[in-house]
């Protein structure tokens, strides 16, 4: 009963009761071999400097005990000195044991009492030899007692007591030494006198202003010199004998050698990490698309997300024109209640754990754009009305241009930027439309950001009624807008009112089209990139539809049940595009095989609570990017079928190029136009 009995756990009274998290917790201890109570900042007078100094070097050995030892080195003099005299006193013992009180004589035999006499003298001689205190003589009276004892063979040895060991068996010697004391030294140097000069002269207000003058020159020159190009440096292969050209940088530093380095360690360890993934999206086709018939899939692969951005939503994304691989995200956020800071971040399919670059802005960054001839140059637009151009070739987080309230910036958020051909004086400028209906041309001119109103948009029949009966014009609100593939002052805009506008940069008072297009906002317009004549738009109100911009009325128009965040035409195919809605799911469309239903529906976003916002077609590879309302940013691949080119007849080539494309969608739109319409 007692071995059954339950066992009680007893503590003790002072211990303390933790919590799990608390008791899981790992504290780490970190012990040092400085002493706490050593003293600090210790001052001595230093004799040679003339002067006080701190002192370096501070000693921090903590004593715990100390003991004198009182040893000495057997080898010293004062050693020898003492085993000596050990040995005397030794040797004195048994001399003083014989002169005790005598005893009742005993009668001996003769030989006996011979033996005593004889070791009687030689301890005599003994003890007159050690008062001399030579260690030699001392040896030479241990020769003589040695041969007493041979000459005496009946007399038995005498044995002799062990010698004391030392217990120091170290040998150690003192030695002091004096440092040199450095003696001082009085140098002395006389130099010649300074020359100088009187000289007088009268400040007038023209010399004054000219020395301005010359001082603003001074400045633009150092500018310019700074935005100047480097060099190309040619060489010769001496193998193939060809003349290489690279640019030289113009300030080479060890410290950006190694930078460059370390990225392209990364990159490697990167690339091996997410090996399975570069594997799918090079060589994995799904090859159960050939039981599907035309529908398709997206292969998810890889997913870009930054820590710092995870509460803030993927307003635009962006490819690079000149590296296929490289793409730009703007972070903010759609809510107006909800306005806080944003980013920039450019990704690369090389690295997708960190970004390549990182921008990050006081306001919501609302769209981006890459220039297609300097692809080192973004555009980005903000939530309060600003633009701003970055640098990519500088290794500033500040942007290079930025506009102001004294240079015209946009009163209302700026909801779309794109680059256009370099004027007439080669000053590269883009395009800006905001919420307050104006479309702004900015164009560098040296160091600043000049701007001109190209156009404003009017609403028309929606004059407000102001005080005293007077009348005020409002302005319509752009929200997207798109510039014609190959006709440069052809432009359309897409308002917060459904309509979409054809407008030319020559005319800024009026429109030269109007189309009633949707019943919400137009959120994304864009020209298809091989017709010359079709452009598509999406809205709000659930719809995207497919334009003719001689024809008002859509041609084709595909009702996806929920709000449609963005739509983009694909860079293969004149038929193919893509929309993603806010309910997380992306459609892919190809007006070649099917003109009624998307050839693939399919969930990207799986979050609740969460909607995809924008999604863009890679001009090289077959992926998509697209992005949510929470930072994340998810790179699919097209399955074949998604991407099925048209196939040839036996014995004959298969034309491609964009006079095939611009035949395939002109072939499928005029069995769709009206009958007896004139194109």
């Amino acid at each position: 009963e007692d071995g059954l009995a339950a066992r009680g756990v007893v503590r003790s009274p002072d211990q303390l009761e933790l919590t799990e998290a608390e008791l899981k917790q790992e504290i780490t201890r970190t012990l040092t071999a400085n002493n706490p109570h050593a003293p600090r900042d210790i001052v001595r007078f230093s004799f040679k400097e003339q002067a006080y100094k701190m002192v370096d070097d501070i000693d921090q050995t903590a004593v715990h005990f100390t003991l004198n030892g009182y040893l000495i080195p057997r080898d010293s003099d004062e050693g020898r000195r003492q085993s000596i005299r050990s040995s005397i006193q030794e040797e004195e013992a048994p001399i003083k044991e014989e002169k005790a009180p005598e005893e009742p004589p005993v009668e001996e035999p003769a030989e006996a009492t011979e033996e005593e006499e004889a070791k009687d003298e030689e301890h005599a001689e003994d003890a007159e030899a050690a008062e001399e205190g030579e260690g030699t003589e001392a040896a030479e009276a241990a020769e003589a007692a040695e041969a007493a004892e041979a000459t005496e063979g009946e007399e038995p040895p005498r044995q002799k007591a062990p010698e004391k060991k030392l217990a120091n068996q170290f040998n150690f010697i003192e030695r002091g030494s004096a440092t040199y004391h450095n003696p001082l030294r009085e140098k002395g140097l006389q130099t010649d006198p300074a020359p100088f000069e009187t000289f007088s002269d009268n400040a007038n207000q023209w010399c004054i202003y000219d020395a301005y003058m010359e001082e603003l020159e001074r400045i633009e020159k150092t500018k310019e010199k700074e935005k100047t190009k480097p060099l190309a440096v040619k060489k010769e292969d001496k193998k193939t004998g060809r003349k290489l050209s690279f640019v030289e940088a113009l300030h080479s530093d060890s410290l950006s050698k190694v930078a460059r380095a370390a990225k392209i360690a990364e990159r490697m360890v990167s690339l091996n990490t997410f090996d399975d993934i570069a594997q799918d999206f090079k060589y994995f086709e799904d090859a159960s698309d050939e039981f599907r018939g035309q529908e398709g899939t997206l292969l998810p692969l890889w997913k870009f997300q930054y820590e710092k951005t995870k509460k803030l939503a993927v307003t635009a994304i962006c490819w690079n024109p000149k590296y296929k691989d490289l793409f730009a995200v703007g972070y903010g956020s759609y809510d107006f209640m909800k306005q806080g800071y944003g980013m920039v971040l450019l990704y690369t399919l090389k690295n997708p754990s960190f970004p390549e670059y990182s921008f990050s802005s006081d306001s919501g960054v609302m769209c981006l754009d890459f220039h297609s001839d300097h692809p080192h140059l973004l555009a980005v637009g903000f939530y309060d009305g600003n633009v701003a151009i970055y640098n990519l070739k500088k290794a500033s987080s500040q942007p290079s241009y930025k506009s102001s309230a004294k240079l015209g910036k946009h009163t209302e958020p700026v909801w779309q930027v794109k680059w256009q051909k370099d004027d007439m004086d080669n000053n590269s400028n883009f395009f800006s439309v905001s919420s307050d209906g104006r479309i702004v041309s900015w164009t560098l001119v040296k160091n600043e950001l000049v701007h001109m109103d190209v156009i404003k948009l009017s609403a028309d029949g929606t004059a407000m009624q102001g005080p005293e009966g007077l009348q005020l014009q409002t302005f319509g609100s752009g929200i997207s807008f798109d510039f014609h593939k190959k006709i440069d002052y052809l432009f359309l805009v897409g308002t917060e009112e459904g309509k979409i506008y054809k407008c030319s940069k020559s005319y800024s008072s009026q429109f030269l089209d109007v189309f009633e297009a949707h019943h919400m906002a137009v959120d994304t317009i864009s020209w298809n990139p091989f017709h010359l004549k079709i452009f598509i738009s999406c809205s709000s109100d659930w719809t995207v539809k497919i334009w003719d911009h001689t024809i008002k009325t859509p041609i084709f128009v595909y009702d996806l049940g929920t709000a449609v965040g963005d739509v983009a035409w694909s860079s293969y195919s004149s038929t193919v595009f893509a929309a993603v809605t806010i309910d997380g799911q992306a459609r892919v469309f190809d007006l070649n095989i099917n003109k009624l239903e998307p050839l693939c529906t399919q969930l990207v976003v799986t979050r609740k609570k969460n909607k995809a916002t924008h999604i863009q077609f890679n001009p090289a590879y077959p992926i998509i990017l697209v992005g949510d309302e929470k930072g994340l940013v998810t790179c699919l691949k097209l399955s074949p079928n998604l991407r099925k080119m048209p196939k040839g007849k036996k014995g004959q080539e298969v034309k491609k190029g964009p006079e095939v494309e611009i035949e395939k969608l002109e072939k499928l739109l005029s069995l769709v136009r009206q009958p007896g319409k004139k194109e």
